[in-house]
């Protein structure tokens, strides 16, 4: 999700909810405690140089139960943090503690802002020898006209 599509949920909000991928709540007594910009400047495995740049939202679960993030209160701090850092409309990547820090990507369901789990993956498969298995491509016209079918004794099952 990007920095203008959360702005344009959150106006359409009463409350925040963010929904971690195991489909409990985040506390609704959370904190956003940072919005930042992140540049990660890197070469990858087959020698390409890369800069990506993306908005930082770090959730923090407080033990403060009396102050509650409304949206437009969220909404300001965005905005401020815009002017302030001269934000892009960058994607943004949301860090919650749990057993350890971790690092998610953002959905919204027309209620909740979802926390999608991030995976790792090579950039450079082509340079670094690493090539997705393709499954082979098999049409069923071509199955059935050599005469394949699944009945006892045909060996398709």
């Amino acid at each position: 999700m990007k920095l203008s599509e959360i702005k344009k949920h959150l106006t359409q909000l009463k409350t925040i909810e963010f929904k971690l991928p195991n489909g409990d709540l985040v506390p609704e007594h959370f904190h956003v405690t940072e919005v930042g910009k992140v540049t990660k400047h890197f070469i990858d495995c087959g020698g390409v140089l890369r800069k990506e740049e993306r908005i930082n939202f770090q959730l923090w679960n407080a033990n403060d139960y009396n102050h509650r993030l409304h949206p437009e209160k969220l909404v300001h701090i965005i905005e401020l943090s815009e002017k302030t850092l001269n934000l892009k409309d960058a994607e943004i990547e949301v860090e919650y503690q749990g057993e350890t820090i971790g690092k998610y990507n953002l959905d919204f369901d027309g209620t909740s802002f979802l926390l999608v789990n991030t995976a790792t993956a090579c950039l450079a498969m082509d340079q670094c020898g690493v090539t997705p298995q393709e499954k082979p491509k098999i049409r069923l016209s071509n199955l059935q006209s050599q005469g394949t079918s699944c009945e006892p004794g045909s060996g398709c099952c």
